[in-house]
């Protein structure tokens, strides 16, 4: 890792600083682009906005989705002090964005935090194969 790489993680973790000083879960993120530029930077704020989906590393990558190029998304890098949840990595794959870097993984965090993480909610499927495939077929 680079000094400038270093640098973003460490402006990621503050932004997570941030955001546990104004009472919201610590998670920081920030895109920087090919030349080193900030492009947008933010904190997790699922308590402020009573959403759950307000992760910093799902709105930088609903952001880069709206407002970027796809190559230009393809190369940034996301910078961010935990690593992306599930449902942050679907968004990431989908917005295009080219890296992430992330300072503590899944495995240190859940360490820290004995007994932390989510239930495991139960799924059934697949079920009704042909009624929901039509949806996706050329022919409907």
């Amino acid at each position: 890792m680079t000094p400038d790489e270093q640098g973003f993680l460490r402006r990621a973790i503050a932004m997570a600083f941030e955001g546990r000083a104004a009472g919201q879960e610590p998670y920081g993120s920030l895109l920087v682009d090919a030349d080193g530029v900030v492009l947008v930077e933010d904190y997790n704020t699922v308590l402020a906005d009573r959403d759950i989906t307000a992760h910093p590393e799902l709105k930088l990558a609903r952001w880069a989705a709206r407002e970027l190029e796809p190559a230009t998304a393809a190369g940034t890098t996301m910078y961010t002090s935990c690593q992306p949840c599930d449902m942050c990595t679907g968004a990431i794959a989908r917005s295009g964005l080219g890296r992430v870097v992330y300072a503590l993984s899944n495995e240190q965090f859940l360490a820290l935090q004995p007994g932390g993480g989510w239930p495991v909610v139960p799924q059934d499927g697949p079920a009704l194969f042909d009624e929901a495939a039509a949806l996706f077929r050329r022919s409907c």
